[in-house]
């Protein structure tokens, strides 16, 4: 009788156990929901805006598109600038050469317009695409990324910002890479959100914001990044097609984000730039 009572007692002990993990993950999924609110879309031209956009300390915005290459650039073989960044003042953009190039570039403007290149000769097994460049918040790394489907995204010493990184003529070195937990895909541009979190842009078919959660701030060694999506970029025209998602940022000190879609043709003469603000945790349900 004692012991039917303990097994009875252990079943009911099991019974509220998975009651309570029921609970548990509920809570979990609750949590989960998206952490960003669309506020607003407003549109730029194509030409000069759709591959990438950055705030700058003022709050005005900084765009790039494909008529953004300056003429010496262009002339010296780099004919695709990405997402740019705005750091410490200073603008960096990431340049690629044609499918022969065995180099990358990142340009600094200065404050004052000054401009310097920096050249990255590619290692082993790296591909030629320049997407993006991120400067970390503390600004003395820049994360960038290639085209296709990657397990890693790349990190080199700031240039100008980082007493580490080598001068204008001298090859740009790689640093740790952040190793990521799953592929992703095409990605577009990235941007820190804080020390420990990336939001990228990616132009895989769903077309998502993903969010990159690093193990560490990053310190110049390699190290891992957890990928989840933070929420599906909306895909709206009149237009019929297929759209691409383009650049990313996050202005820190207004909290807010936000991200490029480029419509399929005749309508991707002009990006719309979708904005979000942050969901605070109590308004999540």
């Amino acid at each position: 009788m004692t012991r039917h009572k303990k097994r009875h007692k252990r079943r009911s002990a099991l019974t509220l156990a998975a009651a309570l993990g029921a609970l548990t993950l509920g809570t979990t999924t609750a949590s989960a929901a998206p952490t960003w609110t669309e506020t607003g879309t407003a549109h730029v031209n194509s030409l000069t805006g759709s591959q990438g956009l950055a705030s700058r300390a003022d709050g005005t915005l900084l765009f790039r598109g494909l008529g953004s290459v300056p003429l010496p650039l262009r002339v010296a073989g780099w004919t695709h600038v990405g997402d740019p960044d705005v750091a410490g003042g200073h603008t960096f953009d990431a340049y690629q050469g044609r499918d022969s190039a065995t180099k990358k570039m990142f340009a600094v403007t200065t404050p004052a317009g000054k401009r310097t290149t920096y050249e990255h000769a590619l290692d082993p097994g790296e591909l030629l695409n320049n997407s993006f460049a991120s400067v970390s918040p503390d600004e003395q790394w820049l994360v960038s990324g290639e085209w296709g489907t990657r397990e890693h995204l790349q990190v080199f010493p700031t240039p100008v910002l980082n007493a580490a990184a080598p001068g204008p003529g001298a090859n740009l070195p790689q640093a740790g890479q952040i190793s990521l937990d799953k592929p992703v895909t095409n990605i577009q541009g990235c941007d820190f959100t804080d020390a420990t979190h990336l939001l990228c842009s990616s132009d895989a078919a769903t077309k998502e914001v993903l969010d990159i959660t690093l193990a560490r701030p990053l310190d110049g060694k390699p190290v891992t990044g957890n990928v989840t999506t933070a929420f599906t970029i909306p895909q709206r025209s009149v237009c019929k097609g297929t759209f691409e998602s383009e650049g990313i940022d996050y202005d820190a000190t207004r909290g807010t984000l936000r991200v490029e879609m480029v419509p399929p043709a005749p309508c991707l003469v002009t990006t719309a730039v979708i904005a979000y603000a942050r969901v605070a945790a109590a308004n999540r349900s």
